[in-house]
């Protein structure tokens, strides 16, 4: 049995760094590297980010519907990326924003936090906007399985504060309420629990209270999307367990794998 996430995910960050690496093969990129827009493109562009990233950095952050788009065959590259950094010390987060309820919500933990699928990483995103108590088959098999899972709470998209900064009767927003219940899943846990939450770094006022969590923070927009280090200061403070995403900045870098990686370290030791 696996330690729990968060006790892995502490002890990565404390060996290399809190920078999580996003391996975004969208069309532009795949074009900017001179690959085809195939799967064949794919499979070069999973093999040398393999090759730059595995053992160097704390996580790395798969999109899956990048994967998706070319179907079975693109599935397959994600199913090997994942198996091909097992054991090198470097986390696999998988980004795959899924939520529903009941048997369905079932299925996509066993798909994705399931012992022996394929697809199994060490973490999930999750949106809990059927309710947070609908996460609860995927809460539940991460505990057991010994992986984590980070809910969508406070995002940088324009159109989120409709929804995450909405208050109900008691004047709790509702990204303040995703906070509370994840604590609660994390109460006692050391060094930390494994519900996350994803908090853009770019969403300027933050309006919450992260004393309580115990767990991790994925901050994504570090880079190319506008969050530098005096962003994430002024956002999050001196948040403990904060975990910086960048994606554009360093896979810009490629295709040369030796490239991609002084890129990638240059980002994690500005982050101190």
């Amino acid at each position: 049995m696996r330690d729990p996430f968060g006790a892995r995910l502490a002890a990565a960050v404390s060996a290399r760094g809190p920078l999580c690496v996003g391996i975004d093969p969208h069309t532009s990129l795949l074009e900017q590297w001179d690959l085809p827009v195939d799967v064949t493109g794919l499979e070069r562009f999973a093999t040398t980010c393999v090759e730059a990233f595995a053992g160097q950095v704390a996580v790395v952050k798969p999109q899956s519907a990048f994967f998706e788009a070319h179907g079975s065959a693109g599935v397959a590259v994600l199913e090997w990326l994942i198996a091909a950094f097992r054991d090198t010390g470097t986390l696999v987060l998988l980004d795959v924003k899924r939520g529903d309820i009941g048997s369905t919500m079932a299925a996509y933990a066993q798909a994705y936090l399931g012992e022996g699928s394929p697809l199994a990483a060490d973490a999930v995103t999750v949106s809990p906007y059927l309710g947070f108590g609908s996460l609860a088959p995927a809460l539940d098999l991460a505990e057991q399985t010994g992986r984590g899972v980070f809910v969508l709470a406070l995002t940088s998209n324009q159109e989120g504060p409709q929804v995450q900064r909405a208050t109900g009767g008691n004047g709790v927003s509702v990204a303040q309420t995703m906070v509370d219940e994840a604590a609660a899943r994390n109460a006692g846990a050391s060094p930390m629990g494994s519900v996350g939450l994803v908090i853009g770094a770019t969403v300027g006022r933050l309006d919450l209270d992260l004393s309580v969590l115990n767990g991790p923070v994925l901050a994504p927009g570090f880079g190319a999307q506008g969050a530098g280090v005096a962003e994430l200061k002024a956002v999050f403070g001196d948040l403990r367990h904060l975990l910086p995403t960048s994606s554009r900045d360093i896979l810009r870098h490629g295709p040369d794998a030796m490239a991609l990686r002084e890129a990638a370290l240059r980002v994690r030791d500005s982050l101190g």
